[in-house]
């Protein structure tokens, strides 16, 4: 049973990445990223410091937008407008989850498409299912590159997908399609979920629910991507799969933490460094 170390492979791509920049830098061209975080979220609060220091690490310049959580929506859009304009920021996050009195769908459409590294926005959705995404989803596409660096195939695999959030489980399915995978997609209203799970050459779990993956649900030999993320009853982080059990099973499974987590950044940076070079022509 392989280990599908996420941690590590993102110190690689990180590096990759380093080197990347400073050839930039020599053409004039200087990458920015901005995060903007509302509230006092304090997962969200880790994941952006995270991403600060990440920045760090390759050499991109980024500025955090700290707001209160009492901002209005139309203060909320005049940021992310003048960030839109802004030369240095060639890249725009917002933190989810906004408060509620915050329609996410208009703040997340107010983002420049070309600025949109996180690709939430309607546009380049939709790139996505016609298979010429400028930006890929940065979970979706941390997943593929952990196979794809683990020399896992794709095409002509029965891959099965847990969940059906617009941030993983949907666009995940669409760029499995598009690397010629067979796809089945569960959720909530699945019938016979471990039946399905149990025809999964690839599984991938992206609920949100400790301990929903149990041994009895994977064939021998499947690989097992795990995207959750939740905290048990003695607060240790932990996935949606049984990683103890299942990993006498599987052939391959990414652990949590040091799985999909750090993937998921440094796909944040890829498309950065991917929007600095299309902003800057």
């Amino acid at each position: 049973m392989k280990i599908l170390d996420g941690k590590k492979l993102s110190q690689e791509i990180k590096a990759e990445l380093k080197t990347e920049v400073l050839g930039l830098k020599k053409q004039g061209i200087f990458p920015g990223l901005a995060v903007i975080i509302v509230g006092n979220n304090s997962a969200s609060e880790i994941y952006v410091k995270n991403k600060k220091q990440a920045c760090e690490e390759v050499g991109i310049y980024s500025e955090i937008y700290k707001l209160e959580e009492k901002i209005s929506q139309i203060s909320l859009l005049a940021l992310v407008e003048k960030l839109n304009s802004n030369e240095k920021i060639h890249g725009i996050l917002v933190q989810l989850p906004l408060p509620t009195h915050i329609e996410k769908e208009k703040i997340i459409s107010a983002i420049s498409p070309k600025k949109d590294v996180d690709c939430f926005h309607p546009e380049n959705i939709g790139k996505v299912f016609l298979g010429q995404e400028i930006f890929p989803p940065c979970t979706p596409a941390g997943i593929l590159e952990i196979l794809k660096r683990s020399e896992i195939e794709i095409t002509g695999k029965d891959i099965v997908i847990v969940g059906r959030s617009n941030i993983v489980g949907k666009p995940l399915a669409l760029m499995m399609i598009n690397e010629g995978a067979t796809v089945t997609v569960c959720h909530s209203k699945t019938i016979n979920l471990k039946e399905k799970c149990l025809g999964a050459d690839i599984l991938v779990s992206a609920v949100g629910y400790a301990g929903l993956i149990t041994k009895d649900m994977i064939k021998q030999g499947a690989v097992v991507i795990d995207v959750g993320m939740n905290r048990n009853d003695e607060g240790k982080l932990t996935g949606d799969v049984d990683f103890l059990e299942v990993s006498k099973i599987a052939s391959a499974i990414t652990p949590v933490p040091g799985g999909v987590g750090p993937m998921t950044i440094a796909m944040l940076l890829k498309n950065t460094l991917r929007a600095s070079k299309t902003v800057s022509k």
